[in-house]
């Protein structure tokens, strides 16, 4: 019989080292002084200064980035997928008004391949210099039994701050205030179980698509959102992820208003109107499964000057917690 090792069964642990070596200038690049454990220990350590708040919540996050990964894999392009993981938790966040502190990572993979890791954690260390956080910690699992060749899965993990009598929870939208939305870049990281069905990759061939660009990462609205936050006249944010405009908005919207939006006033991106004309997708559909173009929808007590990143679309009413998209 064979000598059997680890190595054999399908995990490589002098790959992992490499990897982590590959990183650690990278991610070191996203610490601040708050930061206390240095990469490859057992855990992270993070100085929480609570002399600057008088009654500080902390907010937490998780998520993937779905089957745009599959695409990836496809396309062989790994570092974009990064921004995204870090974008789908911190937007997630600052929809409570909270200030991301910091961010942990777990990929699970078939084979662990150091330079591919390193493009995925060069995204993730794009993606929290964006946000303002600390990329601390994480873990990379070479699970052959488990993933395909090629495949892998990624889980993000985000932690932050706010005052508690700061939270911004959808309680103090009323009759009269105003509703913006900040642009999004393309699909983000939602529908692509539809979007890989409609723009395959003889489609896009047909159609001239470039399927590269479907791989655009998501917007992170942290810093932008933060700095209307700060002027004190935001009192409700929706993250528009999977369910679209309506279901997202419904998710903070009080059961005393309402809110119509014309479908005129909302910047659709290119890619929607492809996906919608070649996969004879409804128009209900759409605005069911994507965000149509805008990633973030701000409630504003104050009427705000439009910008190309900040859309007017409506007005809040009286009503009964509904959205209503015309």
């Amino acid at each position: 019989m064979l000598p059997m090792d680890y190595h054999s069964s399908g995990v490589n642990i002098e790959a992992g080292n490499r990897a982590v070596d590959y990183i650690k200038e990278a991610v070191k690049k996203t610490y601040t002084p708050n930061v206390l454990a240095s990469l490859g220990g057992f855990a992270a350590g993070f100085k929480f200064d609570t002399s600057q708040y008088k009654d500080p919540i902390l907010v937490s996050c998780t998520d993937g980035v779905g089957t745009k990964l599959r695409l990836a894999i496809e396309l062989e392009k790994f570092d974009t997928v990064g921004i995204d993981l870090v974008a789908m938790s911190v937007n997630d966040l600052i929809c409570m008004g909270a200030t991301p502190l910091f961010f942990l990572d777990y990929i699970a993979c078939h084979e662990l391949i150091p330079d591919q890791m390193k493009e995925i954690i060069s995204g993730m260390v794009q993606g929290c210099q964006e946000a303002g956080c600390a990329l601390i910690g994480g873990e990379m699992a070479e699970m052959n039994d488990m993933y395909r060749q090629g495949d892998f899965d990624l889980a993000g993990f985000c932690v932050g701050v706010v005052e508690r009598a700061k939270v911004i929870d959808g309680t103090g939208i009323k009759s009269g205030q105003y509703v913006y939305g900040l642009p999004s870049s393309g699909v983000h990281s939602n529908g692509f179980s539809l979007v890989r069905k409609v723009l395959t990759p003889e489609i896009c061939r047909q159609e001239g698509i470039d399927r590269m660009s479907l791989l655009e990462p998501t917007i992170i609205y942290v810093k932008q959102v933060l700095a209307y936050i700060k002027q004190g006249q935001i009192t409700g944010l929706a993250h528009i992820t999977g369910g679209g405009l309506q279901e997202n908005i419904e998710r903070v919207l009080p059961k005393t208003v309402s809110l119509t939006i014309n479908r005129s006033d909302i910047p659709i991106h290119s890619i929607f109107n492809d996906i919608q004309r070649l996969g004879n997708v409804s128009d209900d559909e759409m605005f069911r499964v994507f965000n149509m173009g805008v990633g973030m929808v701000m409630f504003s007590e104050n009427s705000l000057p439009e910008t190309d990143t900040l859309v007017r679309l409506g007005t809040v009413s009286e009503g009964n917690g509904t959205v209503n998209i015309v």
